[in-house]
């Protein structure tokens, strides 16, 4: 099922409308906007570890068929962010590789895939959401905060297997 948002974005001073839509990867599909959109960023500020390169190379297998969702966000046709959610049984998910592509940042593209996420959470039965990120990232944490997603200590979650993760964030969903 597809979400349309209509967004105002400004370019070069002008506002102008312009539609995300969010669609989930579906097996079979390809997966290089997944893999390209999380490449960026943790290239940029990290090291891609060997967890990422598995889970962005073969998104198929180490998500979506253990029953877990990739959404990609589309605008005029592009693939500008995506997020995954992954289970961990018992109806805890992993929110898991949320990216924006740097042109659109700032513009609500992020909150409008982590809103539909948790939505989708809620519909796939999940009674919570946890997330392991960086303070570096500091826009990705405030994000995550104002939409309810509250610290809480590494020994709390279900372990990941990030060197970067030093932020740890969960969410009640029932």
């Amino acid at each position: 099922m597809a979400q349309v948002f209509e967004e105002e974005t400004v370019h070069g001073g002008e506002s102008d409308l312009s539609e995300i839509e969010i669609r989930p990867l579906e097996i079979g599909e390809d997966g290089t906007a997944f893999r390209v959109l999380n490449e960026e960023w943790i290239s940029r500020y990290f090291v891609l570890e060997k967890k990422d390169r598995e889970t962005l190379g073969d998104p198929e297998n180490t998500i979506l068929r253990k029953g877990g969702k990739v959404f990609l966000a589309y605008s005029q046709g592009e693939a500008v962010g995506c997020v995954a959610l992954i289970p961990m049984g018992d109806g805890v998910y992993e929110l898991s590789k949320m990216a924006v592509a740097p042109r659109m940042r700032g513009q609500g593209v992020g909150r409008r895939i982590l809103e539909h996420s948790i939505a989708q959470a809620r519909e796939l039965g999940a009674r919570s959401l946890f997330l392991g990120s960086n303070s570096v990232l500091k826009n990705a944490v405030h994000l995550y905060e104002s939409i309810g997603f509250r610290h809480v200590p590494p020994e709390e979650l279900p372990e990941m297997h990030y060197a970067r993760a030093d932020v740890f964030m969960r969410m009640a969903l029932d």
